[in-house]
């Protein structure tokens, strides 16, 4: 098909092969941007024959991947956005097959819904479907500069919903988990902190665009949490997800799933904030200071 996939890469060795052999029937060109890794993912995905690029990397995902679509060698219509422990499921690749050449002139994007399936198990309830414009022509979309929560954003045009999934499963285990979202925690807090006391730049509008495929909703909903006292607010919105909207249903995992994304890492976050806000006694140019020594943030 006239479509290249860019795919994201460090240290996804136990991902990387399932997520290329599920695009190979589909892609014309894929290509993997590693940041060195050191467990052999750039040895793996060149035995597919993909095109791997280094790049060192540049402190977010919008920022390398903004790169990437300056840099690669693109020549196809459409261009796809997956992470390594993403995929693709069978339906969606025939949706994908059969209507991306028939859409409307006027169509540079596709939504498609995303499912989460966490220690082996689709977790049904409470968050299902995240829908994410991730199919864009090329030349007409790049990624929002943003700390977390970054989407792809369309410049022109429309974007219209395919009904199939793809999914979102990481094989690593609960200690890499927790220790990735620590990360993802100090990230959102500078966000969060940033909305507040506009602390940095990173968010500012592409100059000259038209961005016209915001998540608009979502982000309602989340300045909406924001403004909810801290601590409550990561209660409020397991309960939300646990009870409300079903997530017990899904046994064991569902309840580890909602419990740990939902009120231990949205805790972990409001804990952050509240370091931050502590140690800098409220004053805006301590908190750039503590960001950017302290924490690591690059402002």
């Amino acid at each position: 098909m006239n479509l290249s996939v860019i795919i994201l890469t460090f240290n996804e060795v136990v991902h990387i092969r399932r997520c290329i052999e599920r695009l190979r029937p589909l892609a014309r060109d894929i290509f993997v941007v590693d940041c060195f890794s050191t467990d052999g993912t750039a040895e793996v995905a060149r035995e597919y024959g993909v095109q791997v690029v280094q790049n060192v990397w540049p402190g977010n995902q919008s920022d390398q991947f903004n790169w990437a679509l300056a840099n690669l060698p693109i020549q196809t219509k459409w261009v796809l956005r997956l992470d390594a422990d993403e995929y693709l499921c069978p339906e969606l690749v025939r949706e994908i097959e059969s209507d991306l050449e028939r859409l409307p002139q006027d169509v540079m994007g596709v939504i498609f819904k995303r499912r989460h399936i966490f220690m082996g198990k689709w977790v049904r309830r409470g968050v299902y479907p995240v829908r994410l414009l991730r199919l864009f022509q090329y030349g007409k979309a790049r990624c929002e500069r943003r700390w977390m929560d970054e989407h792809l954003e369309l410049l022109e045009g429309r974007a219209v919903e395919m009904e199939n999934d793809f999914v979102d499963h990481n094989l690593n285990d609960i200690g890499w988990w927790t220790a990735k979202h620590n990360g993802y925690a100090l990230r959102e807090a500078a966000h969060l902190l940033d909305s507040k006391y506009g602390l940095f730049e990173v968010e500012k509008e592409i100059q000259g665009a038209t961005c016209l495929q915001r998540p608009q909703a979502k982000r309602a909903l989340k300045n909406q949490y924001a403004k909810l006292p801290l601590f409550l607010r990561a209660f409020l919105y397991f309960l939300l997800r646990y009870v409300v909207r079903g997530g017990f249903l899904d046994g064991k995992e569902g309840f580890l799933w909602h419990f740990l994304q939902g009120w231990w890492y949205r805790t972990l976050v409001d804990a952050k904030v509240w370091e931050i806000q502590r140690e800098s006694g409220g004053d805006r140019e301590r908190m750039r200071e503590l960001l950017r020594g302290k924490y690591g943030i690059k402002i």
